[in-house]
């Protein structure tokens, strides 16, 4: 446990990253913030709850206390857009995915206090992050993450219409091996949609831990909320997410039966 993220470490050679769950702001920077921006619309809503059998099946979880809105754990540290071109989010975003000001007049964090929040927040969950896929692999010989990410069904900042349901992201086949996106892709997620590499790619974070020639294989899926979830209330839909959860729980046992697979042979 730390004072900015929650660890759980299972015994498999899984290790899923939610960087986008936390809800909290500090108060310090909470009073520098609109209303709307208390509200924290594009959280990366429930994903604890829909991965809760993760634990039981071995595999380790980290997450993050604070929002998004505070910094963006996915994000580059230097400033640096993940998607050249597109109108994206910053490392400490100013502005919702609506383009609404998440700050109130001239209260815009600087270039200071960027630096601050990154000492106090990104460095630890990266560390963390490194440290236990470190751990996983000295154990296994082989390390998975999957990177644990939803998102509104339409918002026309990044996409247009409607975004499939299920979007793998492995930086273009760079931060895994394509025998375990094959084996991803042959999961039967029927009747949900499915694309790898389409909008979604995979953040800093898949390409910056993934590297499968060293056997650590990072994965990202980006969940469309529409899944599980009122995506107007922002409320948890019990019907909705028993149905996906099956699909998330067969994800999660490919990748650990995956782990599990390389470790053996080596």
């Amino acid at each position: 446990m730390s004072q900015c993220f929650t660890l759980i470490k299972g015994n498999s050679p899984l290790l899923i990253s939610m960087p986008h769950n936390g809800q909290e702001i500090p108060a310090d920077i909470a009073e520098t913030m609109t209303e709307e921006a208390k509200a924290i619309r594009d959280t990366d809503w429930f994903k604890d709850r829909l991965y809760d059998f993760a634990e039981s099946i071995g595999a380790s979880v980290i997450m993050p206390h604070n929002s998004r809105y505070v910094i963006d754990l996915n994000r580059n540290p230097s400033g640096e857009n993940l998607y050249p071109g597109a109108n994206s989010t910053e490392l400490c975003p100013t502005t919702a995915f609506d383009l609404s000001p998440l700050y109130l007049p001239n209260k815009a964090p600087d270039s200071e206090e960027v630096s601050r929040r990154v000492e106090l927040y990104w460095q630890p969950y990266h560390q963390a992050l490194a440290n236990r896929l470190s751990e996983i692999k000295q154990k296994f010989g082989c390390a998975i993450l999957l990177e644990a990410h939803s998102i509104l069904s339409h918002v026309p900042r990044f996409f247009e219409g409607r975004l499939p349901d299920f979007n793998f992201g492995t930086a273009d086949g760079y931060s895994c091996s394509e025998a375990l996106v094959k084996q991803v892709e042959n999961i039967d997620f029927q009747p949900y949609s499915q694309v790898t590499n389409g909008r979604f790619k995979g953040g800093y974070i898949t390409r910056a831990f993934g590297n499968p020639a060293d056997n650590v294989h990072a994965l990202q899926l980006e969940l469309s909320q529409i899944t599980y979830m009122d995506e107007q209330e922002l409320t948890y839909n019990e019907v909705l997410a028993e149905k996906v959860k099956p699909k998330l729980k067969a994800l999660v046992e490919t990748l650990i039966a995956y782990g599990h697979n390389i470790a053996t042979k080596g």
